[in-house]
């Protein structure tokens, strides 16, 4: 039987009482009105430098304070564990910020506590709503009530190095019989496959979450979550079996170990790897490198021993927004976060995503320069290829992050050489075990 979301969420502060302290600057509660006059609302982000790892969300923020002067938006941030840890710490002493990113799951944990604000009202009456996407309403829902609203579009796969391919008489893989051959050539020549970087990013392992959902994980998860279905299932088994023989045929970087995310970006805007294991998120790097122009995004291998649909993408909305319950004890901080979340989904905010290299999350069509944006039209154009689908989430983001954090080192320590597939099913199994207590 599963705890009660106050319990649950007390069961991820790991080191709790070290963190207490500064989670005291994520800190929204007090009044709104700062000593300046202007209202203050603050925003926590997953990132230590939001100008600089985030420019789409700095520049919203740049904008939306241009444009309300009145307003001042107080944005901080920290790595994502480190986030995750400060904010289950804030919703134990009521002390969240006023907006805040956050997982799926931990902000279904939060919403069933009472922490989070019901943002239903607020869009309906901001005829903001209908701007989304319903399945993207629908993931953030729970009955009537709407605990979040989209950060950014997730739109994960592998950018493929044309000119790689072509050199070496290789065409584009489809199956994953296509991507061992491919890899298996390269090798022969000394060129990594696909761009990979364990150290200090252990999340990013975005296509093989993709590949997860090509063996059933979305039909899955309900039953892993209340224990009715076990991660060490055949279906997985098959999965990180290929897993482990795309690392036999040397599809990996040498160094994976050691290679963090950036480091495996540049790998490939370096002209060093076929392929990177990313998102849309990278398309901007690729735009300005000398790669623009000659790049593809593809949705991933389909299998032939697959469970479910192959034909699939991952198009769907990160983790989300969320508002702290209290923004609605003060009126002040109140308007001005209604202004913001206007001001975020508009087309004009949408666009600015647009222009630093992201998706809009809303309904809004994104203009694209098809020079100049290349490799964001790219990955959009994969979207709409024909037949193809999404999932509803991203698998990390439907369960609890120490299960997530199971799943990436479970991949990674296959793709590492570190565990046997079944070794692996049964790092993820612990975790959901220790869950479900």
């Amino acid at each position: 039987m599963r705890h009660t979301a106050s319990r649950r969420l007390g069961r991820v502060l790991v080191g709790a009482a070290a963190l207490a302290a500064s989670a005291l600057v994520l800190t929204g509660c007090g009044s709104g009105a700062s000593a300046n006059g202007k209202t203050e609302i603050t925003l926590s982000m997953q990132n230590p430098d939001v100008k600089t790892a985030d420019p789409a969300t700095w520049a919203i923020v740049q904008a939306f304070e241009k444009e309300n002067p009145n307003i001042r938006v107080t944005v901080s941030g920290e790595a994502v564990a480190e986030h995750l840890q400060k904010l289950s710490v804030a919703a134990q002493s009521d002390t969240l910020p006023d907006i805040f990113w956050v997982y799926k799951s931990t902000a279904e944990e939060m919403q069933k506590a009472g922490k989070l604000l019901d943002l239903a009202p607020l869009l309906k009456d901001q005829k903001l709503t209908d701007k989304f996407p319903a399945s993207t309403v629908k993931n953030f829902s729970a009955g009537d009530v709407i605990y979040g609203v989209p950060y950014q579009g997730l739109l994960t796969g592998l950018w493929i190095n044309k000119k790689i391919l072509d050199d070496n008489g290789l065409t584009a893989p489809k199956t994953f019989d296509d991507l061992v051959a491919t890899a298996k050539a390269l090798n022969a020549k000394g060129i990594t496959t696909i761009s990979d970087g364990a150290n200090q990013s252990a999340f990013s392992v975005w296509s093989f979450l993709t590949m997860l959902d090509r063996f059933g994980y979305e039909e899955k998860v309900k039953g892993l979550l209340d224990g009715s279905t076990k991660y060490t299932n055949g279906d997985f088994l098959k999965l990180y079996e290929h897993i482990d023989e795309l690392r036999k045929a040397g599809a990996f970087p040498s160094n994976v170990s050691t290679q963090t995310y950036q480091q495996a970006v540049d790998q490939f805007t370096s002209g060093k790897a076929a392929m990177l294991d990313a998102g849309v998120w990278a398309s901007s790097a690729i735009q300005s490198s000398a790669l623009a122009g000659n790049v593809d995004f593809w949705k991933g291998p389909e299998f032939s021993d697959g469970v479910g649909k192959q034909n699939i993408i991952m198009n769907v909305a990160s983790a989300p927004f969320a508002v702290s319950h209290k923004v609605g004890d003060d009126k002040a901080k109140l308007a001005a976060v209604t202004k913001f979340l206007s001001f975020y989904y508009s087309d004009e905010a949408q666009q600015i995503l647009v222009d630093n290299g992201q998706p809009p999350v809303t309904t809004y069509e994104a203009k694209l320069d098809a020079t100049k944006q290349s490799a964001l039209k790219a990955a959009l154009d994969a979207t709409k290829a024909d037949g193809v689908t999404s999932p509803q989430s991203q698998p990390d983001l439907l369960v609890p992050t120490p299960v997530a954090n199971a799943m990436y080192d479970s991949i990674y320590g296959v793709i590492q050489g570190q565990l046997a597939p079944q070794a692996a099913l049964e790092l993820v199994q612990k975790a959901l075990d220790a869950n479900t207590k």
